[in-house]
């Protein structure tokens, strides 16, 4: 329902402010270009959906031989204990965890073409027991906005539009990234528990949890003395050797089993072909709503409302530049990605708000894509509390960007 008024909002918005432009401003272009960023972004959506039809459909015929091969058992010892906590109504080795598991560290490793193959067979697997099938069930909903807050440990892509762009050192974000969608990822979790009534002061959650923090305050020691070159090597080898030993071992332990691993793959690619076509026209309809919202200026005038009330209290507005790439973020990947690269061109790879604009970046993920993707592949329409606690998460994240580029940049 919140999604069903989001993109009305966006649709009537720029129409007044299309309207206001023509009328008091004389810009007789304005309607023309919304119309032409509306065809342009269906076509975008139907391009994407079409080019996700072969990473689905591979990625779909590894988990299925996973399946086989009894890889969600493998991980429901490890994981169970805490995924029992975090998604009580789907109760214990349910075959959702293998996939989600593998969707949370594909996310954190930053490999997004394997991330949204994992998520969408995840929540394929939890529609499976979903009683009200047009309505998101807790499950659905916690697994989402965890998605949503994108907890990234290697942001590779960032470091490699730093190094392109001439940043003397292209890794200098990793820490601050990090942090920021740690605490992205936090205030999503707190978000849905507390909706859910899901006790976080649980010594199985905090061991999950302290666990997951050490972890992170590892990588973060580690790689803090190495230099940018190795930092670079170290995540991109370590990033693709960790898929591809999976779907090795995914292999191995079908073969152990006798299971034919070549029919398995190709029962679980035809789903994911099916999967890649019906998500076509969710993924449209949410990108033309982005696409006339920005093309009709109403981002541009929010964003100086923005810098207009900081500048009233006395605030520090070296940021401000960088909004727009947090403004996009929860819209659209490409959209924030372009804001980010366009930031950096104007002032400088190394400027303080060229590095804002890339810890906004990193600190959580495309929300109203992912809504409208993954809640679009198994046809829930009433997504109930998920959007909220998702842009909660998408707020924190780019609040705890700008302040840490502060502490790190100014």
């Amino acid at each position: 329902m919140a999604l069903n008024y989001i993109w009305i909002f966006f649709f009537v918005v720029a129409f007044v402010i299309g309207l206001v432009k023509l009328i008091f401003f004389g810009d007789v272009a304005i309607f023309s270009q919304m119309m032409n960023s509306s065809f342009e972004m269906a076509k975008t959506g139907f391009e994407i959906s079409i080019g996700l039809t072969g990473v689905l459909t591979l990625w779909m015929g590894f988990m299925k031989i996973g399946e086989r091969g009894g890889v969600v058992k493998i991980f429901s010892r490890f994981v169970g204990p805490f995924f029992n906590k975090l998604f009580p109504s789907l109760g214990k080795e349910h075959p959702a965890y293998g996939s989600i598991m593998m969707n949370i560290a594909a996310n954190m490793l930053n490999l997004d073409n394997a991330a949204t193959p994992m998520g969408l067979k995840a929540m394929k697997e939890m529609q499976e027991t979903n009683p009200t099938k047009e309505t998101a069930s807790d499950a659905q909903i916690m697994f989402l906005v965890l998605n949503a807050s994108g907890l990234t440990i290697i942001p590779i892509s960032i470091m490699v539009y730093r190094a392109q762009l001439g940043a003397v050192n292209p890794s200098d974000i990793f820490i601050p990234v990090l942090l920021a969608t740690f605490f992205a990822t936090l205030a999503g979790l707190m978000a849905v528990a507390w909706h859910q009534k899901i006790n976080l002061i649980d010594k199985t959650i905090i061991s999950y949890i302290g666990g997951l923090t050490l972890f992170i305050a590892g990588i973060i020691w580690f790689f803090s003395g190495l230099p940018k070159e190795q930092i670079q090597t170290i995540s991109s080898v370590s990033s693709n050797l960790f898929i591809f030993s999976i779907i090795i071992g995914f292999m191995l332990l079908a073969f152990r089993k006798k299971v034919n691993v070549y029919d398995a793959f190709i029962e679980g690619a035809k789903d994911g072909f099916h999967t890649a076509v019906m998500i076509i026209p969710y993924l449209i309809a949410i990108l033309v709503a982005i696409g006339v919202f920005r093309t009709s200026g109403a981002m541009e005038w929010f964003i100086s409302g923005i810098a207009w009330c900081f500048q009233q209290l006395g605030i520090n507005t070296d940021f401000i530049p960088a909004l727009p790439t947090a403004m996009m973020k929860s819209l659209s990947g490409s959209g924030s990605r372009g804001m980010m690269v366009d930031v950096m061109k104007m002032y400088g790879a190394d400027s303080f708000v060229g590095r804002v604009a890339c810890t906004i970046q990193g600190s959580s993920d495309t929300t109203f894509y992912i809504l409208a993707v993954y809640f679009g592949s198994v046809g829930v329409k009433n997504t109930r509390y998920a959007l909220t606690c998702a842009l909660i998460a998408d707020f924190v994240g780019a609040v705890a960007a700008i302040l840490i580029a502060y502490m790190f940049f100014h």
